[in-house]
């Protein structure tokens, strides 16, 4: 990565509908829980504490926030977060929106036409993906907190099948799963409870636990102590995470033991990974193709390595965490947005 200083020429935002990313393109890049949804109204305050410290001089920014229900509509959410950018550039720094084509438009462009903007974050991702694969033809599977993208890449250049999120949600490139937010009442139905017998039990319908904690049992994503956006506001740790997990069950912590919890856990964690799986052979089967490469981005390669060992694709993987560090794969469509306005991809 280069050295530099808390000076950036271009600043880049992925602004998503729970979380703000943030990068520069020369190695510094911050990700942090905003609850879009809940606080539409704060939005401009809390990109302007990013840029304030940076000093920007121009501020770049893609988005899938727009789709939050706290909007009327996608094309309102497109112009609330375009305004809120603005007012948080102010008169320091000139704005800019990235946009399906793979432009970047004024806001003033992007107001006569948002859904050239809306959910356009996946392109970004992708043409950076494609960037780090000789591969003549590649899958990209960016995993995230809530979502999964599934991209085609032929000869370098992202090639979907779908240009929006309605679209993708159809073809197989927009697997509504993730290793954070995605609540385990609408992963499974049942869970095994090995401490209470064979066979498995039908979960609550209730926001108990969500793919998070499945995944902090397991110790494939950090505990983060500080961390409290969990389904019952306590810490991001494997204690609170197997007690979370337990509740789905309707069980007390105490009848609830580890061996318990990882049970449950796994069972999830193949869920997902077998939707993640149907998202790939959809993909496949409608490029007519199998990829060579699959290049893996977010932060949760955990659930990407396990769909393709559950689909039993054998295909070189390269880990964008590996390449570019895990803060900058977190914030990939920051970053690559960063990179693009800089003409560096």
């Amino acid at each position: 990565m280069e050295r530099h200083d808390d000076r950036s020429a271009v600043l880049a935002f992925d602004i998503g509908g729970a979380n703000l990313k943030v990068a520069d393109g020369l190695g510094w890049a911050r990700s942090e829980p905003f609850p879009l949804w809940r606080q539409p109204e704060r939005l401009a305050a809390a990109l302007a504490a990013l840029v304030r410290p940076r000093h920007a001089q121009r501020i770049v920014a893609t988005m899938t926030g727009e789709i939050a229900d706290c909007f009327p509509s996608r094309e309102a959410g497109v112009h609330h977060i375009v305004t809120a950018v603005e007012a948080a550039a102010g008169d320091r720094a000139s704005v800019g929106i990235y946009c399906i084509d793979g432009t970047i438009a004024t806001p003033s462009a992007v107001r006569g036409r948002p859904m050239m903007a809306a959910a356009a974050n996946w392109h970004a991702m992708a043409r950076l993906a494609a960037a780090h694969t000789a591969a003549q033809r590649a899958f990209v599977i960016d995993v995230g907190s809530t979502t999964t993208d599934i991209v085609p890449v032929v000869g370098g250049t992202p090639a979907p099948l779908a240009g929006d999120d309605v679209g993708r949600m159809a073809t197989g490139e927009l697997v509504y799963t993730g290793v954070e937010r995605t609540p385990v009442a609408s992963i499974v139905r049942s869970l095994p409870w090995p401490g209470v017998g064979p066979g498995r039990r039908p979960v609550a319908s209730e926001r108990y636990a969500d793919s998070r904690d499945v995944w902090l049992v397991l110790g494939e994503i950090p505990e983060d102590a500080a961390a409290c956006d969990t389904a019952d506001g306590r810490p991001a740790t494997q204690a609170a995470a197997q007690i979370r997990l337990g509740r789905m069950l309707l069980a007390d912590p105490a009848t609830f033991s580890r061996a318990d919890a990882r049970a449950a856990a796994e069972w999830c964690a193949r869920a997902q990974a077998r939707a993640v799986a149907r998202g790939l052979d959809r993909v496949s089967r409608q490029v007519g193709w199998q990829p060579t490469c699959a290049v893996l981005s977010g932060h949760g390669l955990c659930l990407a390595r396990r769909a393709l060992e559950e689909g039993g694709w054998q295909v070189e993987t390269i880990s964008l965490p590996d390449r570019l560090g895990p803060e900058v794969s977190r914030a990939a469509c920051a970053h690559a947005v960063a990179l693009i306005d800089q003409g560096r991809l």
